[in-house]
């Protein structure tokens, strides 16, 4: 008989005790349970850096003596001597891919030049390549035209309609070390391996070309940063 309360007794005090499921969890307030680590992936798009803000000239610099304004959040270029003019980046980039709208409004022409450097004081160009923005058809609008060797590489033939004149115009160019690619308005202009660069490193400049007829306009201006520097580069 007592044998029988006793094994009654055990069998019902495992039954009391909650099953190992149904346990509440134990949290110490001094070393709480981490969260998960989670990897936080950047959409498509937002590695680009806006250059030109629509508001201001910051991180830009007036080389020459021509007039750059800001109008309804765009960039006007105007010319008003016969000399050469440009607006430089204060930033240089090595590699980089950059994207820009461009409209002529005038007869001038004009240009992106990357690895740019002048003469100290002047608008005169020491060395580094263009990729040539002119809205007359068959200039060559995409190529690439340095000081030194004149033309490097131009679009072919059938391309040379590819810019609108009078409208809006979809700039995108890539330099890649020596690699030069160049994208107007969707169609692939250019895409050259340069055996002998000029320059590799430097600033980027607009160009207001001279004669006196520059009258150019540019916008939604961004760049991508692919330029990889040493520690001793960054200082």
């Amino acid at each position: 008989m007592i044998g029988s309360l006793v094994v009654i007794a055990i069998l019902a005090q495992t039954a009391a005790r909650p099953a190992a499921s149904e346990q509440t969890p134990v949290v110490s307030p001094t070393y709480p349970t981490p969260a998960p680590q989670t990897i936080t992936v950047r959409p498509p798009g937002e590695d680009w850096t806006v250059l030109f803000n629509g508001k201001d000239l910051s991180g830009w610099t007036n080389i020459g003596k021509e007039k750059w304004e800001i109008e309804n959040g765009t960039l006007h270029g105007i010319a008003v001597t016969r000399e050469y003019g440009y607006l430089q980046t204060d930033k240089s980039y090595k590699d980089f891919q950059l994207s820009l709208r461009f409209k002529c409004e005038g007869d001038g022409n004009s240009g992106v030049f990357f690895h740019v450097n002048f003469k100290p004081g002047t608008p005169q160009v020491t060395k580094g390549p263009q990729f040539e923005i002119d809205c007359t058809l068959g200039r060559h609008t995409g190529g690439v035209y340095e000081q030194t060797r004149k033309w490097i590489v131009w679009p072919s033939p059938e391309n040379e309609s590819v810019v609108r004149p009078g409208e809006w115009n979809d700039y995108l160019i890539k330099v890649e070390g020596n690699r030069y690619i160049s994208r107007l308005n969707g169609v692939l202009m250019v895409d050259y391996t340069d055996p002998q660069p000029e320059s590799e490193d430097g600033p980027i400049a607009l160009q207001l070309h001279s004669g006196g007829q520059g009258n150019m306009r540019f916008k939604d201006i961004i760049i991508r940063d692919l330029t990889k520097r040493s520690v001793e580069q960054k200082r």
